[in-house]
């Protein structure tokens, strides 16, 4: 049984992420958080568990108090401890997690009638070893302890506390925002209880839209792209206004919008938190984290800051920190396409975390002058249509026809095919975890020729797979 992908779990709240699976799950995190199943030592330590309650908290979806209920039965019929946590932003629960286990309920920038599960230990979501661990104990439809042995419940406030971390630290960092005007888009999501008040404490004058949390979202839809964060880019084009913040449904996303309306790019503003983390650590080796499709405007920024970039899979920002640390790296900021970790706050994706430290930075140099050393190049994604059984074998023959018809660039090959070529530009091109395509990704001053050269390679090799 696989029930995680790169997030979670996550879908539709009547066929898949059910009140019954909610009940399972919850019982198996119990299970884990206690020792109680025979395979306990194989997905996780319980030794120092026992005192220790499972922390469940969801966001503002319809169909969330159902299945936080669920979760909770199933945690304590395993034996653990509840602390209901009520609505939170996903990284105020991660924050929560931390010397124990949690439980978020969350879709995410999904649609409304879908809802997730995502599963926390000591900061940072399970990796994958525990995901399995998790779906075994869930296909083994493990039964309750003896009812003598069913653990109690207490509710719990913790938003407050995760927001003065957040304030802490970007203090910590030199952050202020005096005298910034900002908007902040809301999404109608978690993120009303955590960055308009984290920013209004540094210092800022915040405008908020769609801050009024409703499972529905009525303002816009969850995910903030360039067309749903229409209303956001008008009124900050309109005013007096620095910068936008846009959040999705549980805030570990964030989307930074400039003072004409213009999103500024995913990749640049990591360009520019990563270089700041590089400049101003106190290491030997300074390492950033990021995933195989990410700029190479992020590898220029940090090389320049005296650091160096290393790579991992879509979802897995985690597993990379951890084995650069292994290596002997001291990992100074992790992010993918608009999440982002602050190792020096905590191993989970934080947007309020991000929107301080970038409101400060603002406030030091300036949007313009924070995104004038970024190399900005054009950049394109496509996807190639390719049936699922065909995958593999396209990707296999993809292996050694792209570094032939390419042979100026250097190959890796460990997620996916990236060339980098002499000039800085690149093409990566990897299969989609989700739908029927392989993705092409390029960045370059003639993207769309790059583009063009790369599918008809990718074209041919999924032809002759199929």
């Amino acid at each position: 049984m696989e029930l995680f992908g790169t997030a979670g779990i996550r879908g539709s709240a009547e066929e898949r992420v059910t009140p019954e699976l909610a009940l399972a799950v919850g019982r198996a995190v119990g299970a884990d958080a206690v020792g109680n199943a025979s395979d306990a030592d194989a997905v996780g330590n319980p030794s120092d568990a026992d005192a220790t309650p499972v922390v469940v908290a969801r966001d503002g979806r319809t169909t969330g108090p159902a299945l936080a209920a669920a979760v909770e039965a199933g945690v304590a019929s395993a034996g653990a401890d509840v602390k209901r946590a009520g609505m939170l932003p996903t990284p105020a629960l991660a924050y929560a997690s931390q010397g124990r286990r949690g439980v978020m309920l969350t879709a995410s920038h999904n649609p409304p009638a879908d809802n997730g599960i995502k599963v926390f230990v000591d900061g940072e979501e399970y990796d994958r070893d525990l995901e399995r661990g998790i779906e075994s104990r869930v296909a083994g439809e493990q039964s309750p302890v003896a009812w003598d042995r069913w653990g109690g419940s207490a509710d719990g406030e913790i938003v407050k506390e995760y927001r003065s971390a957040v304030v802490e630290y970007a203090q910590a960092h030199g952050a202020h925002a005096d005298g910034l005007d900002v908007v902040v888009d809301c999404g109608n999501g978690m993120g009303a209880l955590g960055t308009p008040l984290v920013l209004r404490e540094l210092g800022a004058r915040v405008v908020t839209l769609n801050s009024q949390v409703d499972g529905h979202f009525p303002g816009r839809e969850s995910k903030p792209t360039p067309e749903s964060l229409a209303d956001l880019r008008s009124v900050v084009a309109d005013g007096s206004f620095d910068l936008g913040i846009g959040h999705d449904g549980d805030a570990d996303r964030i989307v930074i919008v400039d003072g004409d309306g213009d999103v500024v790019h995913e990749d640049t503003v990591v360009a520019i938190l990563a270089a700041h983390f590089t400049r101003v650590a106190d290491a030997a080796d300074p390492v950033v984290v990021t995933t195989p499709n990410a700029s190479g405007r992020i590898d220029e920024r940090i090389r320049a800051a005296g650091g160096r970039v290393e790579r991992i899979r879509l979802g897995a920002l985690h597993e990379g920190i951890a084995a650069a640390r292994a290596a002997g790296g001291d990992v100074v900021f992790a992010a993918e396409p608009w999440k982002h970790i602050h190792p020096s706050h905590g191993g989970w994706i934080d947007g309020a975390a991000s929107a301080a430290v970038f409101l400060r930075l603002v406030a030091r140099d300036g949007l313009d002058g924070l995104r004038d050393p970024v190399t900005e190049r054009p950049y394109r994604k496509v996807s190639v249509e390719c049936p699922d059984e065909a995958k593999r074998d396209a990707m296999a023959r993809l292996e050694a026809t792209l570094p032939e018809s390419f042979p100026e660039a250097d190959v890796d090959t460990e997620y996916g095919v990236r060339l980098e070529f002499p000039d800085a530009s690149w093409t990566l091109v990897r299969p989609s975890g989700t739908e029927p395509y392989v993705r092409v990704y390029a960045e370059a001053d003639e993207v769309d020729v790059l583009v063009d050269e790369v599918t008809e390679v990718v074209e041919r090799a999924v032809t002759d797979a199929s």
